[in-house]
């Protein structure tokens, strides 16, 4: 069951961290502060939200030797 749950919250840090980057890129798009090649759903979103899915399943709790 921890699996689980370190998997779970993994998949939803991951969720979430590329809503808020899709977000954020959105605005500075908007606002003309970004690169003209920046995009969303980009490499730099995805590359983002893979290392906070990778730190949060790290740092769930996992289940000791038995």
């Amino acid at each position: 069951m921890p699996e689980f749950v370190a998997t779970l919250l993994a998949a939803a840090a991951f969720c979430v961290t590329l809503l808020l980057l899709n977000a954020v890129t959105r605005l500075l798009l908007q606002a003309h502060l970004g690169p003209p090649d920046f995009s969303e759903n980009g490499f730099l979103q995805y590359g983002g939200a893979l290392v906070a899915a990778r730190a949060t399943y790290r740092r769930a709790p996992q289940r000791g030797p038995v």
